[in-house]
């Protein structure tokens, strides 16, 4: 078996093992593998191996990948932050975003997206822990740009998108992914009709599992360590 179908298995293993012991149905959570700084070749492994989805920091870095692996029926996901400039690729190149953390670039995607694809769906990122470096919309002004978002003809808004700050206690853990999760039951609350909750990596998935993520990102545990620097999946 090689590394990568065996990494699957394991970080699936994990994903059923931590839902039925949140009481969740482990089909109600969606492995999403992190492929960036990582090679075609390997995503085509991961494809080999069940793999459908994956999830993209950087555009331009994707779209050499889905030009190279143009012939499988992947499902490609933006993770990373997205420039203003790159709006129109994005849109026009993948299935998710999970990124949005302005009206403004909203407004840009929905804009772009081309009339022959379906709507864009998208996540908006929050900065769940209010930090400086970290990429997201405060909490408190989510609930305006969540409700203009959905507006948007040629996006689907689908739910929020967090990465806390990290931390090795597993109660922390838990208490900031609640906090996301407490944001998507509010917005669901007033009406909005979200299913996606992406929180969750390679070294938290447990803890966001059990506060009700319904998609994690995993890169390490899949594809081993990062080619060069960024945040850990």
């Amino acid at each position: 078996m090689g590394a990568i179908r065996a990494n699957l298995q394991a970080v699936n293993a994990r994903i059923e093992r931590a839902a039925r012991a949140a009481g969740r149905d482990p089909g109600a959570v969606r492995l999403l593998a992190v492929s960036k700084t990582h090679p075609a070749a390997l995503v085509d492994e991961a494809y080999q191996a069940g793999q459908i989805a994956f999830g993209e920091n950087y555009v331009q870095e994707a779209l050499g990948k889905m030009d190279a692996l143009a012939r499988l029926p992947l499902e490609w996901h933006l993770i990373g932050p997205l420039q203003g400039n790159k709006a129109r690729a994005a849109a026009e190149r993948f299935a998710w975003v999970h990124s949005v953390a302005s009206e403004r670039l909203a407004r840009r995607l929905s804009a772009q997206r081309p009339a022959a694809l379906p709507p864009l769906n998208v996540l908006v990122q929050v900065n769940i822990s209010a930090e400086a470096t970290k990429a997201g919309i405060a909490p408190q002004e989510l609930p305006a740009l969540a409700h203009a978002v959905a507006a948007l003809p040629r996006l689907r808004l689908r739910g929020l998108m967090a990465i806390p700050e990290p931390a090795a206690d597993l109660a922390l853990q838990r208490a900031r992914f609640g906090a996301a999760r407490e944001l998507f039951e509010r917005l669901a609350a007033a009406g909005l009709a979200l299913d996606t909750l992406s929180l969750g990596m390679s070294d938290d998935l447990e803890a966001a599992i059990a506060e009700g993520s319904t998609l994690v990102r995993i890169g390490t545990a899949i594809f081993g360590a990062r080619h060069n620097a960024g945040d850990a999946a």
